[in-house]
């Protein structure tokens, strides 16, 4: 007998060990998906004998999401005997997003011997191809498709699968069918709440229209309060004008702030004059709050929800010259000094009654100067009503035009504290479209500053296409290669700008661009020069493009190159180091100005994007960084030095994409593209479906921590970041 059982237990461990990715495996995997490269190797990864390392291949080509594995995914999908490797088959087709992967997602969804588990991957993989390929034929037959899955999930007999349901929910909202509005309306009568959230969620992004009634009783009654939030997003979505009262009575007093604001921005989109008053007597009630426990490093929680109605109030009662707004926003300035930008820009809507013409703003710092800038702009989309206003709106660019000029000139090194405002003033003066506009922007585009030149190349592509717009931007890209080496913003911007101006005329800029050290801007050049216009246009492109094909994945770091951009900064040490760690097994605890929360990371999901983070954090990178945005009941977002959103540590990472779903507390990594992630990141505050599989989740902050997450606004400090564990 003890024979017996000690040879089970080796036969056990055995097994167990097969089921296990080796390090040296996991090594290949990750030099892999860094390099984003898909090869014979990983290939081969997908058809060996131990299950394990079948599924992590899987997952890895569809990160790298290069259709030539879309064969190999489905022969997984289709035949292999682990139901896991079948699951990340399916997830991994739908993350490649190519329309070729659609008959292999129909077959599996029309296949009726098909687990629950692998369904609910193709629902999702449906979802994500019928997105990125609207126009294509194949794209109607897998909304069909998911919407037949859901109808008949609602109709079975038996326990319905919650999981099934929910991932073909948010399918449907990414593929957006005709019809589904009713098929997804039905399901707000479940008991479960994640369900009935998730059913809402989608009507309010379908913008439907036919599920006012439940929504409004939902928003009323429902104990959820993400249920109850997103109930008003739905009337929000649908202009309900019959919602007014329960909204009201929701924005001023359901006991969960997430509600509140929901409530308080479906009120804004209905834009009826009887919420006035309510709102103003809730915003009366938080600034004193807020002003008895303001501190000069202490910014109270109660701005968040303050702001979300001052700009509500914008919308509802605009050209009111509303008495009572104007008194409460005022006195909120003298405490706030012009840094809760939509405060101002609400009180230049509503109208101002009174105002010191000789009034000189004292402006110190960029969030100042940024928040003028936006005011101004805000002139060019009002119609005031008094004499006073309309000349106040006549006036406005001539004043603001010198502001313009010197940050489009103004030296970065100089104006340190202030020229990160420059994008803001550039945009706000772009939205007068004054004759000197391109003037503005083209001196603006010689800027040293990057994030300059990058909105000065946006603001050329939205005006008509002349040769000397064209020509300054192919002169500012030239040179952004040679100077740009901590940031790829202008490049990416200005390609996009000449792509859009005059595509055929900057094949040259292109051509140099698939020459660039950085992948994103290699990629885009490469993209870029497979149009067929331009290929007909320039008959030399097709063999010069077959010559670059080995180099479109991720190169390794060359020091030559002078930049850390899109290139491969890890080594075989820094991969094994990002293997060993196990979820759960590192953590992050977090200092701020409102209290400690811990992020426990999630290794086995996201090795690099941990591994990044981890060593950002102990170089002190984000110790005194600003929390730059807060957008309560969707995120808090930190991590750029910069501190407008679009800085970072002068290099970038990979997506990590997994199925981890973005609940409340889940940690991501905040992108403006593909693969375009660096230092910051985010914590969402309630369930948020619609990231799910296109941002990398790798850390979850616990009920605990979440309750000091929900108190951090817009210019609270990290005061420290402290790593433990390896």
């Amino acid at each position: 007998m003890k024979i017996t059982i000690s040879f089970a237990t080796i036969l056990l461990l055995f097994g167990a060990a097969r089921a296990q990715v080796s390090v040296n495996v996991g090594i290949q995997i990750l030099k892999a998906e860094d390099a984003r490269r898909y090869d014979d190797v990983l290939e081969k990864l997908m058809g060996s004998p131990n299950s394990s390392i079948r599924k992590r291949a899987a997952l890895a080509a569809g990160r790298i999401g290069d259709v030539q594995a879309i064969g190999p995914l489905f022969e997984l999908l289709a035949n292999d005997k682990d139901q896991r490797v079948r699951e990340m088959a399916a997830f991994a087709i739908g993350e490649i997003e190519s329309i070729q992967g659609a008959d292999a997602i129909l077959k599996t969804l029309a296949d009726t011997t098909t687990s629950a588990a692998v369904m609910e991957r193709a629902a999702e993989a449906a979802g994500k191809i019928a997105g990125a390929n609207a126009s294509d034929e194949k794209s109607k037959q897998l909304s069909a498709a998911v919407l037949s899955l859901l109808d008949a999930e609602r109709r079975k007999s038996g326990a319905p699968n919650t999981e099934v349901i929910l991932l073909g929910l948010t399918a449907v909202l990414r593929s957006r069918p005709a019809g589904a509005d009713e098929i997804v309306r039905k399901y707000l009568a479940f008991t479960d709440p994640n369900i009935v959230a998730t059913a809402l969620n989608t009507l309010a992004r379908l913008r439907a229209k036919n599920a006012n009634r439940d929504a409004r009783d939902l928003l009323a009654t429902h104990v959820s309060a993400v249920v109850r939030a997103n109930a008003a997003r739905v009337l929000a979505a649908a202009e309900d004008k019959e919602a007014v009262d329960v909204l009201i009575k929701a924005a001023t007093t359901d006991v969960d702030t997430r509600v509140r604001v929901s409530a308080i921005r479906a009120l804004g989109a209905l834009k009826d004059a009887k919420a006035a008053d309510p709102l103003l007597t809730r915003a009366e009630a938080l600034f004193d709050v807020y002003k008895k426990a303001w501190k000069p490093n202490y910014i109270p929680a109660e701005q968040n929800e303050f702001i979300e109605i001052a700009t509500s109030l914008g919308r509802i009662i605009p050209n009111s010259y509303n008495q009572r707004a104007e008194d409460l926003f005022q006195a909120f300035g003298k405490i706030d000094k012009g840094h809760a930008t939509e405060v101002y820009t609400a009180r230049v809507r509503i109208g101002q009654r009174r105002g010191d013409p000789n009034a000189k703003p004292e402006l110190t710092d960029w969030h100042q100067y940024s928040t003028l800038a936006q005011i101004a702009g805000e002139f060019a989309s009002i119609e005031p009503v008094s004499e006073v206003g309309k000349q106040m709106k006549a006036e406005v660019p001539g004043v603001f035009r010198p502001l313009a000029v010197a940050f489009a000139s103004a030296d970065p090194v100089a104006e340190e504290a202030t020229i990160t405002a420059g994008p803001d003033v550039l945009q706000a003066y772009a939205r007068f479209k004054t004759p000197d506009l391109g003037e503005i922007a083209r001196t603006a585009l010689q800027n040293k500053d990057v994030q300059m030149r990058a909105t000065a190349a946006g603001i050329l592509a939205d005006m008509p296409s002349s040769k000397e717009n064209v020509e300054a931007l192919k002169a500012a890209f030239t040179k952004a290669l040679l100077t740009d080496k901590h940031e790829n913003d202008a490049q990416l911007s200005i390609m996009d700008a000449l792509y859009k101006l005059d595509k055929k005329g900057a094949v040259g800029t292109f051509v140099g661009a698939v020459n660039s050290p950085d992948y994103l801007v290699r990629k885009k050049g490469y993209e870029f020069l497979i149009d067929k216009e331009i290929q007909e246009a320039s008959p030399g492109i097709p063999p010069l493009l077959e010559k670059m094909k080995g180099r479109l994945n991720v190169q390794p770091y060359n020091s030559a190159t002078g930049t850390k951009l899109g290139q491969v900064l890890n080594t075989d040490i820094d991969y094994r180091r990002a293997l060993s760690r196990k979820n759960g097994s590192v953590k992050a605890v977090l200092t701020t100005e409102k209290g400690t929360f811990t992020i426990d990371f999630l290794p086995e999901d996201a090795p690099l994007t941990v591994d990044n983070f981890v060593k950002l954090a102990r170089s002190g990178y984000f110790n005194g960084l600003e929390v730059h945005r807060v957008v309560p009941n969707f995120v808090m977002q930190d991590g750029d030095p910069r501190g407008d959103g679009n800085g970072g540590p002068g290099w970038t990472i990979r997506c990590e994409v997994n199925m981890v779903p973005y609940e409340r507390g889940a940690v991501g990594m905040a992108l403006s593209g593909k693969d375009t992630g660096g230092s910051q990141w985010f914590v969402t505050h309630s369930p948020q479906p619609h990231l799910d599989g296109g941002y990398t989740v790798f850390g979850k902050v616990n009920d605990t921590g979440m309750k000091v997450v929900d108190n951090i606004v817009r210019g609270d400090k990290i005061i420290s970041v402290r790593i433990l564990g390896r």
